[in-house]
């Protein structure tokens, strides 16, 4: 009756050796360390990268914990913070000799010190939210009203592009506030444009206006269209902020969107505020230039007397490169990036997409140049880098353009997203900002563990003092409980935040009604005269039923929460569902699992250490527990 098969064993016993392997990585705490990543759009982090890390700390007899190389960079592992502190000057002289125009990004960093053989199982601990770990919190407003005027200016040269290629006359085209005026001389001529527009331009609504001979044809966004212009502009400055963030090498960063037109950014472990300002605060704009191939031109500027009108750059691989000044196009009219393959030779390619204005333009450069390069260049702080120059095979019409020839398809990717992403779709500024210090931080962690540690004592005491055996058995599955928590949470590799904690000492309290449903029901089964095997079974088979029906109840709260929730409130409802998930197996499955194994096993029982069952009033029901 209350033995479980060989199989429900095992399966409880797998599953509490896996939450203590994955809950195991979250108490050996976190070493310093200093990252080595890219600071420039072009410029690799590779193997040779790690041994030039390597070749300096050897010349400066550094001792490290460890040395590797993974996607955000090569990443030092070192004893203290003093030690981090030298490596970080170290390093900072050997790779950025020109503090002007740093090409490494040289941060400090935190790595966990589990132990290899955890790693390898990919046992993590969770990450530390903002006021647990300390950090930086910034709340950037981003310019709806600059996007829009952004994208009126586009179409205003798009439409003077259109006109021109219908052969409609106008009178000029200017934008006035957020409207673009064309004048025409005659109604006959604006109804030509209005037609040529209302093909051409459906995101625009149109109106007549004017009378005699200054008629005017009025263009606005429509409302669909400026709102997915804006919700647009929010998702690639959001796209961008990313980009830019792995360069601090930020473990979890939170970049999420707030309200209609703001975005919250919050990097947790990094207390260098001015740095990530830097970051976060840069302008990055695309240029595509010609490049000169005149005899002689490059040997002329390499030797230092670079030709007017032309600036010398270094192509991927190395290769000097003179490019002009002169600005053919630039990525204002860059529409669209995505990597591909040439459907020709099928190597790896970067396939662009370019609006009208952009489109002419470029047909035109191509006719004029084929069998020269051309030069794409990404223009931060005034320093330009050459991200590709491939050579013009044929005049490219249609707005729909090919880059190929030399890379690889992770460059391909990465050439794709710098056009993409490479700049901020619409201005930002920081109007709130926020230090956290690793002290506070680590107050809070203190206090939330004595919270939930304290709660716990108090639970335990109270059921082992009030059900004896079986309050022992409810601690002990409560505990389960806990295990199977945080090993979720480090499996899932959520943030932990101070909400979060206080989700963990909840689901605590909530997990342990559970029990009390099963014990009491197992006292009522005793009153009612049932044998203390069959207490036990009815008990449990009973109380389940309820357990399951306040769990459920609780959960859909806890989906609310999750779905309509968002920052502090989305984190405690993550940890509130999980909890409510695993206080199920553990107070029914893991808790019957023990109590078979006390009991089940006996012929015949003559009590049950439950506590006191006998009720004044009720002399019929003996007492079958001490």
């Amino acid at each position: 009756m209350n033995r479980y098969p060989l199989w429900k064993y095992i399966t409880v016993a797998v599953a509490l050796a896996i939450g203590f392997i994955y809950t195991l990585p979250n108490f050996f705490g976190e070493s310093p360390a200093v990252q080595v990543s890219s600071g420039k759009a072009t410029l690799k982090v590779d193997t040779k990268t790690l041994d030039r890390v390597e070749g300096a700390l050897k010349q400066a007899d550094v001792a490290t914990e460890g040395l590797f190389l993974d996607s955000n960079g090569v990443k030092v592992r070192l004893k203290d913070t003093d030690t981090q502190l030298k490596v970080k000057d170290l390093l900072e002289k050997q790779f950025n000799p020109d503090a002007a125009d740093p090409q490494y990004v040289v941060a400090l960093n935190l790595l966990s010190s589990s132990p290899k053989w955890l790693t390898n199982l990919y046992a993590l601990p969770m990450y530390l939210g903002l006021d647990l770990r300390g950090g930086v919190h910034f709340l950037l407003q981003v310019d709806m009203k600059g996007a829009l005027t952004k994208r009126l200016d586009s179409v205003g040269a798009d439409l003077r592009s259109l006109l021109r290629d219908k052969n409609v006359r106008h009178g000029g085209i200017g934008r006035e506030g957020e409207r673009i005026i064309v004048r025409f001389r005659d109604n006959e001529t604006r109804s030509k444009g209005r037609i040529a527009l209302e093909d051409n331009q459906p995101d625009l609504l149109l109106a007549d206006q004017g009378e005699g001979s200054d008629l005017k044809l009025v263009a606005s966004l429509k409302p669909e269209a400026s709102k997915r212009i804006q919700e647009f502009a929010i998702k690639q400055n959001i796209t961008t902020l990313h980009n830019r963030i792995n360069e601090l090498g930020v473990a979890e960063p939170v970049i999420a969107q707030q309200g209609a037109d703001r975005i919250v950014v919050q990097l947790p472990g990094v207390q260098d505020t001015a740095k990530a300002k830097d970051i976060l605060g840069r302008t990055a704009t695309l240029e595509i230039r010609m490049v000169d191939d005149a005899p002689g031109a490059l040997e002329a500027a390499q030797s230092g007397q670079t030709p007017f009108g032309t600036e010398l750059y270094t192509e991927r691989g190395g290769m000097p490169l003179l490019v002009k000044k002169q600005v053919v196009l630039t990525g204002d009219r860059l529409t669209d990036a995505q990597p591909g393959f040439d459907t020709q030779t099928q190597e790896p390619a970067v396939h662009l997409t370019l609006d009208s204005t952009g489109a002419r333009i470029f047909r035109d450069i191509t006719r004029e140049n084929v069998g020269k390069r051309m030069a794409i260049l990404l223009i931060e702080k005034n320093r330009g880098e050459v991200v590709t120059a491939p050579v013009i095979r044929a005049e490219i019409g249609g707005g729909r353009v090919q880059i190929s020839g030399r890379m690889s398809t992770v460059e391909a990717n990465d050439t794709a997203l710098l056009l993409r992403a490479g700049s901020l779709a619409a201005p930002m500024e920081i109007i709130e900002e926020r230090t956290i210090g690793p002290s506070l931080g680590a107050d809070n962690i203190k206090k939330g563990f004595n919270s939930t540690m304290w709660g716990f004592a108090a639970i335990a005491a109270f059921m082992i003092a009030y059900y004896m055996l079986f309050g022992l058995v409810s601690v002990l599955a409560l505990a389960a409980n806990l295990l199977f928590l945080v090993a979720l949470l480090s499996l899932l590799q959520a943030t932990l935040t101070l909400p979060g904690i206080a989700a963990i000492a909840l689901a605590l309290g909530m997990a342990i009604d559970a029990n009390v449903l099963i014990n009491e029901r197992i006292r009522e089964e005793l009153r009612n005269g049932s044998t203390p095997q069959a207490a036990i079974h009815t008990g449990y088979e009973r109380a389940f039923g309820t357990i399951l029906d306040s769990n459920i109840t609780t959960l859909i709260a806890g989906i609310a929460l999750l779905i309509f929730g968002s920052g502090p409130v989305r984190g405690f409802a993550v940890v509130h569902c999980l909890g409510i998930l695993t206080s199920l197996f553990s107070a029914v499955v893991v808790s019957r699992a023990l109590i078979n194994l006390i009991y089940g096993r006996r012929r015949k029982v003559e009590s049950l250490a439950i506590g006191q069952v006998w009720k004044p009033g009720n002399a019929a029901a003996t007492s079958a527990a001490k």
